[in-house]
């Protein structure tokens, strides 16, 4: 995030896909999803953005998919592992030039038909990603007139960066003419026309260097499909909690300057340090080993380790949704899904269980009051409501640590968040993220916390 208003990455990938919704044709009425009011309709006629949320969790789920040399995994945390590997394959690094052997087996998904015809789709996943070993996740759909997409590659995800391990990263330039992926973020490319995507498979490929035993794990992979209403404004959701959460306060400002080859340093950092923030709440902990690569004259060495472990080498940034859901899943007893949210309310429903969120949002200086900077792309992590409903945000665009916790008024900070369309400072229209939020909870989910996550779409 830059606190000045210009175009970041994210924000020229997001433009792209918001134009191509521009015009959309909206049904006249929408069916009910969790986390969303079916119908309600927003000032300027369109109803409630819509949502569907599906993952491979389970012992079952993973036996209900198509193996090639993989093969489910019992226990506390079911999963999928290499079996006997469907075979060897090279892989030349764009980011290292170098060529190496893997051995590799494959897990595709059943067919997943989505509730919502989607013009976007952002996949997640959680994984254990030993050095020498990586993952690569796809996806193919099928359209509303019955034709197919490519194969599309939706990450390539380890969670190192030693000699073993290939670079992470996202895949640019793909496209079939219908649909792209920007980075993360799978999209119709005229939505105008009808166009939607109706159900999808995610493909697993999971490797390994040739002749050890090690495996990558897969515990959780899920995709979001949605068709957000085109709008510059939200219906105003009603207050219905007071409550807040003791979440650790980081400032990514602090780091200015810092480690300059992960995305020109902690400027730009406010997806990592909003991810710490949130894994720390949860008991995650950096050991003195895994921070020792940091300057030890750096304050709150666990945001740059947090830097550097989110990066995504093709889209040159730490702001890659789903890389840091995947990050905070590498933390023992945590895992991380990329979603969108209807309202505050969905918000107010998970902070009552205890569970904060990490929602994307971009605005005008003017707009959002008490920020004091405006931002084409800022991720913030929502720890509670005030008594009159406001928003209580820990937001890293700040000076230090203590200036960390923010309120802003519950009315600007809900359209900001959940708006699709925007204009800038030069009175341009661009995009908003249309409720885009991370959520990261325990892999073993407390009743009440596992009834909050279902209200709004997550299981």
């Amino acid at each position: 995030m830059s606190r000045a208003e210009q175009p970041s990455r994210r924000t020229v990938l997001a433009a792209a896909v918001a134009a191509a919704v521009t015009g959309a044709a909206i049904p006249a009425t929408a069916e009910a999803t969790p986390g969303t009011e079916a119908g309600r309709a927003d000032p300027d006629g369109a109803p409630a953005a819509r949502v569907d949320y599906r993952a491979w969790t389970t012992f079952r789920d993973w036996r209900s998919g198509t193996a090639r040399g993989t093969r489910p995994v019992a226990g506390a945390r079911p999963g999928v592992v290499i079996g006997a590997p469907a075979g060897r394959t090279d892989y030349t690094d764009p980011h290292t030039g170098r060529t190496a052997a893997w051995e590799y087996a494959t897990w595709t998904s059943p067919v997943h038909r989505l509730s919502v015809p989607a013009t976007e789709v952002i996949a997640s996943w959680n994984a254990h990603t030993p050095s020498g070993t990586w993952i690569q996740i796809e996806l193919k759909g099928t359209y509303s007139d019955g034709t197919d997409t490519p194969w599309y590659v939706m990450g390539r995800w380890t969670a190192g960066d030693g000699d073993q391990d290939i670079r992470r990263t996202s895949v640019d330039d793909q496209g079939d003419g219908r649909s792209s992926v920007w980075t993360d973020t799978f999209a119709i490319d005229d939505a105008s026309t009808g166009l939607r995507l109706t159900s999808y498979r995610l493909r697993l490929t999971l490797h390994r260097r040739p002749g050890t035993r090690t495996t990558p794990t897969v515990w959780r992979l899920g995709a979001m499909g949605s068709d957000v209403p085109d709008r510059f404004t939200v219906p105003a959701s009603t207050p219905g909690l007071a409550q807040e959460l003791r979440v650790p306060r980081y400032s990514q400002e602090i780091h200015k300057g810092q480690y300059p080859e992960y995305d020109n340093g902690g400027e730009a950092w406010c997806s990592p340090t909003s991810s710490q923030m949130i894994i720390e709440y949860w008991g995650g902990r950096l050991t003195e080993d895994q921070l020792a690569w940091v300057d030890p004259s750096y304050a709150d060495p666990q945001v740059c380790h947090a830097a550097r472990y989110t990066y995504d080498y093709q889209y040159a940034g730490c702001g890659n949704w789903p890389f840091n859901a995947a990050y905070a899943a590498t933390f023992d007893g945590l895992q991380g899904v990329v979603t969108r949210l209807g309202s505050l309310t969905d918000l107010e429903t998970l902070i009552a269980a205890g569970i904060p969120a990490i929602t994307s949002q971009s605005f005008l200086a003017e707009e959002l009051t008490g920020a004091g900077y405006g931002t084409s792309g800022h991720l913030m992590t929502v720890i509670g409501f005030t008594a009159d409903g406001d928003v209580i945000a820990n937001d890293p665009a700040s000076d230090d640590n203590e200036a960390v916790r923010r309120v802003y008024k519950r009315r600007e900070w809900e359209n900001i968040w959940l708006r699709t369309k925007r204009y800038n400072a030069s009175g341009k229209v661009v995009s908003g993220t249309g409720g885009v939020c991370y959520l990261y909870f325990p892999a073993h989910p407390s009743p009440r916390q596992r009834r909050a996550l279902a209200a709004v779409g997550v299981r």
